[in-house]
């Protein structure tokens, strides 16, 4: 799609232009793997601009596809000098401000807005310094494990429409023009916080709440979970865990590794007791 990388002409274009510059051009070819290949003005000679299908539009739902022939203008944010070729975004040229909003956001930063809307996959929040979104009822879009620590059977269970929110800003969504948002990241995490006051080889008591194929779930506080593996649940081999085990019942277990990164608690009932059956 772009010139060879010892086509001198194309390579100075290329150096002439910046991330963040806008650039016209016609639309010369479509392909699956690059997607729309661009003949940027002032370089006739060949494309080299591609628009991805990622960056065609989020504003119509879905994207009105590109045809052979077409005038665009894009933002470009990538160039790849080697390669001979600028990386485009129609998405970014269509709503200026919302995407000049958008991408100087930093992860970690709080933002503060209300809570527009509340759908089955997550929550969407109008914030306080961002414009209109023109498809979506607000900038800020938080998915439903990112609600809260706990597990929740909907979004209404942790907020609800009206809501003020302070959120941290995960990342920008450039598929959908949103800011990506966590509002249990600007809560303590419960597992961090029972995770100081245990260690390994400390004894617990808990219920057993789910099995699955490589072992038992069990809960040892208020909405901390570990696992019992399979080959932890009893010292004589098993080759499910009901037949050690079943939901519903109390066990003491031993704490054998606690991974704070991953949030996982690791058990086992087999160096609780050698004697078990």
């Amino acid at each position: 799609m772009g010139g060879a990388p010892d086509d001198q002409a194309s390579r100075a274009f290329l150096e002439a232009i910046h991330v963040g510059d806008l650039c016209g051009g016609t639309v010369t070819e479509i392909t699956r793997s690059r997607g729309a290949a661009v003949t940027l003005d002032g370089f006739p000679s060949h494309p080299l601009g591609s628009v991805g299908p990622l960056d065609l539009s989020w504003r119509r739902y879905p994207a009105e596809p590109l045809r052979v022939g077409q005038r665009v203008t894009a933002e470009v944010i990538a160039i790849d000098l080697d390669e001979g070729w600028a990386q485009l975004s129609m998405a970014a040229a269509e709503n200026a401000e919302l995407w000049a909003f958008l991408k100087p956001l930093r992860h970690g930063e709080i933002l503060s807005g209300t809570v527009a809307a509340i759908e089955r996959f997550g929550v969407f929040v109008a914030l306080d310094e961002g414009p209109d979104h023109p498809v979506f009822p607000g900038v800020g879009f938080i998915t439903i494990p990112e609600l809260s620590w706990q597990h929740i059977d909907a979004a209404s269970d942790v907020v609800r429409i009206g809501q003020r929110v302070s959120c941290e800003f995960l990342y920008f969504d450039t598929w959908n023009g949103e800011a990506r948002l966590s509002l249990r990241a600007t809560q303590p995490d419960p597992f961090q916080t029972f995770a100081d006051g245990i260690g390994v080889g400390q004894v617990l008591h808990g219920q057993v709440t789910k099995l699955v194929p490589f072992g038992a779930f069990v809960q040892v506080a208020d909405g901390i979970h570990g696992l019992i593996h399979l080959r932890e649940l009893t010292t004589t081999p098993v080759q499910a865990p009901e037949e050690a085990v079943q939901v519903g019942d109390d066990v003491s277990v031993v704490v054998t590794e606690i991974d704070r990164r991953l949030r996982r608690l690791s058990l086992s009932r087999r160096h609780l007791a050698p004697d078990l059956p």
